[in-house]
């Protein structure tokens, strides 16, 4: 554990985490989450409607503190701290827990949803219960699936319209083996870094694009220095809210079934918020000034047979794709 992280779990444990609970006890309970996203994001606004939910079924005894805009650091750290308990939950993007859970890796291969709605029906599924399922063995909890919208290319010096346009450029991703491997098979260099690196990192030249959704485009300020947004559209990979293991399994069950079903009842409440803030991102971007162009995603989807290769390794994985790809 680095230095920073260590020191980040130091704080949040003095701070005051979740009190100690046994079954059947009925102590006052602050849970206390963490997201990198700014106040007012549609993931943000929909922990703290699972919060109001949790609060009023709970009688006001159990309560949910959202520190939000990276207040405790990366992903990484947050997905740490849950794991030790020092944290009750964290919002993360899937993406973030290839390495620690590899059936996540599934809803994030390239080119897998064809729509909003085949994702949709997905992760409300069995199939999406049987991911989230899988992360108990890395000692979290999988509440529910939030919405991460498309991601696609944006850039500083000229539009990604095709794989050879992105050929060479230095690319930052999401710190994941997968999204590594999936800008490396378009021939760019794949740069790892936390998403409070990105902007500085356009600015000054030392990455060239990166790729995301609309909102993160426009809350990150990302449109200032990347011009040009091509709808590449080449991953879906949803956001999980996790919850520590160590804290669940304190808890008694009444107290679970109302958190799990705070937190299922959160999704079509986030769901549309982030349709309405995707439609607010597009419009403040193109006001600013912003070209938002056409990709051919043939030529990007033509590469990705490797990505799949390398990382569907399971029969498990193997069998998951297959039913994702047989939903109508």
């Amino acid at each position: 554990m680095s230095y920073s992280t260590l020191k980040r779990v130091s704080l949040a444990i003095a701070a005051g985490m979740l009190l100690s609970t046994g079954p059947g006890l009925s102590q006052a309970l602050e849970l206390r989450s963490a997201d990198i996203h700014p106040e007012g994001y549609p993931t943000v606004l929909a922990v703290q409607k699972m919060g109001e939910l949790i609060k009023e079924r709970s009688g006001g005894r159990i309560t949910v503190k959202v520190f939000s805009g990276s207040a405790l650091g990366s992903e990484g750290d947050s997905i740490e701290q849950v794991k030790l308990g020092a944290l009750s939950m964290a919002r993360v993007s899937s993406a973030a827990m290839h390495n620690i859970c590899e059936v996540t890796r599934v809803p994030s291969l390239p080119f897998l949803f064809t729509s909003k709605e085949h994702l949709h029906k997905v992760l409300d599924s069995d199939i999406g219960e049987q991911i989230l399922k899988s992360c108990e063995q890395a000692g979290f909890v999988g509440l529910a699936w939030y919405d991460s919208g498309a991601r696609s290319m944006y850039s500083r010096g000229k539009p990604v319209r095709s794989v050879a346009d992105a050929k060479g450029m230095k690319i930052r991703v999401q710190q994941s083996d997968l999204s590594v491997a999936m800008i490396e098979a378009i021939g760019a260099n794949a740069t790892p870094m936390p998403m409070g690196e990105v902007y500085t990192s356009l600015k000054t030249g030392l990455i060239d694009a990166a790729e995301n959704n609309y909102p993160s485009y426009e809350s990150g300020h990302h449109y200032e220095v990347a011009k040009f947004f091509s709808k590449t559209e080449h991953t879906m990979t949803p956001e999980i809210l996790l919850f520590s293991k160590r804290q669940w399994d304190k808890l008694p069950e009444a107290d679970r079934k109302i958190i799990q079903d705070a937190a299922r009842e959160s999704v079509p409440y986030m769901r549309k918020l982030w349709a309405e803030r995707e439609d607010k991102s597009l419009a403040i971007v193109q006001q600013a000034g912003a070209q938002v162009v056409e990709a051919d995603k043939a030529s990007f989807q033509a590469v990705m047979k490797p990505v799949y290769d390398r990382f569907v390794t399971t029969d498990e994985m193997r069998d998951l794709v297959k039913r994702i790809q047989a939903v109508k």
